[in-house]
C-alpha cells in the first residue's frame, strides 16, 4: 500500500501487480510519472526491494529513493494489528513516523524513514492526495480505517482538495463494503449447500439397517457431556473428538463428535452405525446409540475406564506417566493380543457378513476396568455383502501408515490379509512397547518395527526386542518360549506375501497352544507383486485360499 501525491487522479494504465498502481513500464523512472509515493511494503518482490515489513519513499519510480527495514523497530505493518502512521513534510524534508499505539505523543513515535526532498521541483501548486495498493499474486487485506490531512494554505485560490480526498474514500468504502458483504453471503450459502449435500439422507440410510442402535437427542448428549466441555475430553482423532458423558440414569458413556471438517465424516459415521451396530462380541466396543441433529454427527459408546491401549505401551512422556503409571505385564499383554485376535476372527469368520476393519492399531483398542481389550473405531470398516468374498475395493487408500500392508498401495484393496498384517504389527508393538515407525529414523520406510524385529530374529536375538518395562516379579516370570512364539507369529502376520499370512483362525490356534507358529524365513522376503501362491494351507475356514488377490496385469509408474 502507498500514500501518494500525484498530478493526475487517474491511475496509469497497466500499473497493477508489481507497479503498485503508481507507475507502469513506460513511465517508471521518468518525469512523466509525476508522483510521490510513501510505500508500506509487506512483501519482498524484487532484488531492489527491501525485506518484508519495510517503508520506502519513491519519486516517479517503483524503486525507492530511500527505504528502511522495520525489523529493528517496534512497528510491524505485516502483523495484522492496527498501525498508526504520521507523514510530515516540513523544511524540504519528508519524514515518516510510526507507532502501534493510538494517540501516541512525540516521544512514543518512532522515526521510520526520512529524506530531504524539494517537492516544488516535481509538482505544481495543486496535487491529488490518496492511496494506492496492490497485492500482485498474493492475498492480503489492508485497510485504511481512518486518515486525516492537514496543510497550510499559502495561496488566495480556493482549495477544493478536501473534495478530491473525501469523495474517493467514501466511494471506495462503499464498494469494498459491498464486495465483502456479497463474498460472505455467497460463501455462507455455498457452505450450507455443501453441508446439506454431505449429510442429506443419513437417517434414511441408518434406519434402513435392521440392527441400528438407539437414536439419542442432541440435548440429551449435550447435557451428558456438559456441552462437550474440555474437561470431559477423552481424546481426539482424525475423524473427531471423544468426550466422557453421564446419562440421566448415571450410566457412563463415551461420545464421539465427528469433525465437521472431515471429508469422509458422513461415510465413516454411517459405516460405524450400520456395521458395529449389528455386531455383538465381548471383544468389540459396544455402540449404544447415535444422533444426527443440526449437522452434528454423534456416536455413543460404552465407556472404557482404562482408555486406549497405546497410552500404556507407548508411555514416554512425563504427563502420560502420571495418568497411566501402570506398566502392563506380560500376562496382560498376551491376553490383549488374544482378545483382539478373537475380535478379528469374529469379524472375518463369525459374522453373517464378513467385516473388514481396515484400521487395526493400538489407539483403536480400548481397555475396560479389568484390562480386557476391545476393538473399536469402525469408521473405516466395510462389510462384504457375499460371504465368500474377501476384499473390498476403494478409490482412496484407507488406514494408518505403519500398519498398512505393502500390497495396499498397489491394489487399493482392503482384504482379510491386510487386516492380518495390521494385527501382526500390533503384536510386535504390544510386545516391544514401540510404535510402528520409531525404531530408528522415521524418514526411512525400512526403519520400521517389522524390519527391526525381523533383523533380530535373523540373528537369533528376537527375545531382546521385548519391552524392558515388563514386570519380572517372582510370581509372574516371563515365559520366554511363549514370548518368542508370539513374536514369530507377529512376523508371520507381517509377511510381505499376503498369501503366506496365517488366517485369524490359525492365529488363535497358535495363541491358544493348539498349533505351532508358521515357518518364518530368517531374512525378510522382498515384496513382489503379483504375489506368489501360498506355500502352506490354513484351517477349515480356508480364508487365505478364498482370499487370493487377483494379480495386476500391468503396473504403471508415477
Amino acid at each position: 500500500m502507498a500514500f501518494i501525491l500525484a498530478l493526475d487522479a487517474t491511475l496509469p494504465e497497466n500499473s497493477s501487480g508489481e507497479w503498485l498502481g503508481i507507475v507502469n513500464a513506460s513511465t517508471n523512472g521518468t518525469s512523466r510519472a509525476a508522483i510521490l509515493a510513501v510505500e508500506f511494503d509487506t512483501r519482498h518482490s524484487s532484488t531492489e526491494d527491501g525485506p518484508d515489513n519495510h517503508v520506502g519513499i519513491n519519486i516517479n519510480s517503483i524503486s525507492s529513493l530511500k527505504q528502511e527495514s522495520l525489523s529493528n523497530t517496534k512497528v510491524n505493518i505485516s502483523s495484522g494489528l492496527d498501525v498508526f502512521i504520521r507523514i510530515e513534510y516540513s523544511n524540504d524534508v519528508i519524514s515518516v513516523f510510526g507507532s502501534m499505539t493510538e494517540n501516541s505523543n512525540d516521544s512514543m513515535e518512532i522515526l521510520l524513514v526520512s529524506q530531504p526532498l524539494n517537492l516544488s521541483s516535481y509538482f505544481k501548486q495543486e496535487v491529488y492526495v490518496g492511496f494506492s495498493a496492490s497485492t500482485s499474486n498474493y492475498t492480503e487485506l489492508n485497510c485504511v480505517k481512518a486518515w486525516e490531512f492537514n496543510g497550510v494554505d499559502i495561496g488566495d485560490k480556493k482549495n477544493y482538495l478536501w473534495i478530491w480526498i473525501i469523495v474517493p474514500i467514501v466511494l471506495l468504502m462503499i464498494i469494498l463494503g459491498g464486495l465483502v458483504f456479497f463474498f460472505l453471503y455467497f460463501r455462507r450459502k455455498k457452505n450450507i449447500e455443501i453441508e446439506e449435500d454431505a449429510y442429506g439422507g443419513i437417517e434414511d440410510q441408518i434406519q434402513h439397517s435392521s440392527m441400528a442402535p438407539k437414536k439419542y437427542q442432541l440435548t440429551e448428549l449435550m447435557k451428558a457431556t456438559c456441552g462437550f466441555s474440555h474437561q470431559n475430553k477423552l481424546g481426539e482423532g482424525g475423524f473427531g473428538t471423544v468426550y466422557k458423558g453421564i446419562l440421566g440414569n448415571n450410566k457412563e458413556i463415551a461420545v464421539k463428535r465427528v469433525s465437521k471438517y472431515s471429508r469422509q465424516g458422513k461415510q465413516e459415521f454411517i459405516a460405524e452405525v450400520t456395521t458395529i451396530g449389528s455386531l455383538h462380541h465381548k471383544n468389540l466396543v459396544k455402540l449404544i446409540g447415535w444422533c444426527y441433529e443440526s449437522n452434528e454427527l454423534l456416536l455413543v459408546y460404552e465407556f472404557m475406564p482404562n482408555g486406549s491401549l497405546d497410552k500404556y505401551i507407548f508411555n514416554q512422556s512425563c504427563e502420560l506417566e502420571l495418568q497411566y503409571s501402570k506398566v502392563l505385564d506380560w500376562k496382560t499383554r498376551n491376553r490383549v493380543i488374544r482378545d483382539i485376535a478373537q475380535a478379528l476372527d469374529y469379524l472375518h469368520n463369525g459374522c453373517e457378513k464378513r467385516v473388514l476393519h481396515r484400521d487395526v492399531k493400538a489407539s483403536n483398542i480400548m481397555l475396560d476396568v479389568d484390562y480386557i481389550a476391545k476393538l473399536g473405531d469402525f469408521g473405516l470398516a466395510r462389510t462384504i455383502q457375499k460371504r465368500n468374498e474377501t476384499h473390498h475395493s476403494t478409490k482412496e487408500i484407507a488406514g494408518t501408515p505403519g500398519y498398512m500392508a505393502p500390497e495396499t498401495f498397489l491394489t487399493g484393496r482392503a482384504t482379510v490379509e491386510t487386516d492380518v498384517y495390521a494385527f501382526g504389527v500390533l503384536i510386535l508393538e504390544v510386545v516391544c512397547g514401540r510404535t510402528p515407525e520409531n525404531v530408528y529414523a522415521q524418514d526411512d520406510y525400512k526403519n520400521s518395527i517389522v524390519y527391526w524385529v525381523w533383523e533380530l530374529y535373523g540373528k537369533g536375538e528376537i527375545v531382546s526386542a521385548v519391552d524392558k518395562r515388563i514386570n519380572y516379579e517372582e510370581n509372574e516370570r516371563v515365559k520366554w518360549e511363549e514370548v518368542e512364539i508370539v513374536l514369530v507369529l507377529g512376523l508371520a502376520c507381517c509377511h510381505p506375501n499376503p498369501n503366506e499370512r496365517p488366517s485369524m483362525n490359525t492365529v488363535l490356534m497358535v495363541l491358544n497352544g493348539e498349533a505351532s507358529p508358521p515357518n518364518v524365513p530368517l531374512e525378510r522376503p522382498a515384496f513382489v507383486w503379483p504375489a506368489m501362491p501360498s506355500s502352506f494351507k490354513h484351517g477349515e475356514d480356508n480364508s487365505l485360499i478364498n482370499g487370493t488377490l487377483t494379480p495386476l496385469s500391468q503396473l504403471s509408474g508415477r
